[in-house]
């Protein structure tokens, strides 16, 4: 059976940077919740059922989003938003804990135009790939304003420093058949609203924690400078062009893989969602492949990045990209599922 909506749920506030979250509401909402729908804390759960949300943040969720994931229809990522908050009401009862990532930056980065600039002292446009031969042939340098930026916190980071990294980078990238260093739009700017959870989510975290007595987690990604973090897990390098190393997220795979069935969505699909499961695949090779089972994949909540051009053609659409991940994530043992079919109706679903 599905838990019903709770009272105060309304499907336009899902996706609404202008309103604030009633707490203290959602506590005293919570208790006639539990009572009403005979829910018991997480910590008596005999199947423990955990959900990881990959960057539900307005920046990518929100139509006014600096990077909103908008798919081929327009509503993508709104209407992703609004069927992943359903169904976690509709499934309260039985999610253990809600994990949910922010992707995590600041104006230098990498991956943002402030990063590089051309002969002609200008930015990239975003969505400009950049190629490890484009840096060999100094069609993209890195900016002086960048590294002044940088010194701060790394004070032997320096023009030459920059240059070696970024030749480091882009070869790494391509050696390892990664997408190339792609300049995006600003976005996940840390203090920004674009940084913040979409309200329904924030609000379904909280109220899930306070009817079951499971504290939400949070799990931040992306505040290395010199590295991109698709993955909640890892960076796309590994280690700088020093040899210095960037740590990964250990903790976390460790405390995925103590539930019972793992459920993932979030966005986007094409990038961070794709490449945290891949991630995550190689992992549970490595400790045990059959794992890899109890890991369900929730493909009606979450879209491919489309670029398109100010009219509206298609530039580059990365869906085909994110299924064939998707299927070699099946072949692998994951499981694709929807939204829509009961969580009991889900193959191999412990009971």
């Amino acid at each position: 059976m599905n838990y019903p909506l709770p009272t105060f749920y309304d499907s336009l506030g899902v996706v609404n940077d202008a309103r604030w979250i009633n707490y203290g509401g959602l506590l005293a909402a919570a208790g006639d919740y539990r009572r009403d729908n005979r829910v018991t804390a997480a910590a008596r759960d005999q199947v423990r059922v955990g959900v990881l949300i990959i960057d539900a943040q307005n920046t990518f969720c929100h139509p006014d989003g600096e990077l909103y994931v908008a798919g081929m229809s327009g509503n993508g990522a709104v209407d992703d938003s609004v069927r992943t908050v359903e169904w976690l009401y509709a499934n309260l009862g039985r999610i253990t804990k809600i994990y949910a990532t922010l992707d995590t930056h600041r104006a230098f980065a990498v991956f943002h135009p402030t990063f590089l600039v051309d002969q002609q002292g200008n930015h990239p446009a975003p969505f400009t790939m950049v190629s490890h031969d484009d840096v060999i042939q100094g069609r993209w340098l890195p900016s002086p304003l960048m590294v002044s930026a940088l010194r701060a916190d790394a004070p032997r980071f320096d023009l030459t420093a920059a240059r070696r990294h970024l030749e480091h980078y882009t070869a790494a990238l391509e050696a390892a058949g990664r997408y190339q260093l792609t300049i995006w739009p600003f976005h996940g700017m840390i203090g920004d609203k674009g940084h913040s959870l979409v309200s329904g989510l924030a609000e379904a975290m909280a109220f899930h924690g306070m009817v079951r007595g499971a504290q939400p987690g949070i799990e931040v990604k992306g505040t290395h400078p010199l590295v991109e973090n698709y993955s909640i897990l890892g960076p796309e390098v590994t280690e700088l062009f020093d040899g210095t190393p960037v740590a990964r997220n250990v903790s976390l795979f460790k405390k995925l893989m103590e539930f019972d069935a793992l459920i993932i969505t979030g966005q986007a699909k094409s990038h961070c969602v794709a490449w945290t499961i891949d991630d995550l695949l190689r992992e549970v090779v490595a400790v045990d492949p059959a794992l890899a089972s109890k890991i369900y994949l929730l493909e009606d909540c979450t879209t491919s990045i489309v670029v398109k051009d100010p009219s509206g053609n298609v530039v580059y659409d990365y869906g085909p990209d994110a299924d064939a991940a998707f299927d070699r994530f099946r072949a692998a043992g994951m499981h694709i599922v929807r939204s829509t079919d009961p969580i009991e109706t889900w193959p191999e679903f412990p009971q």
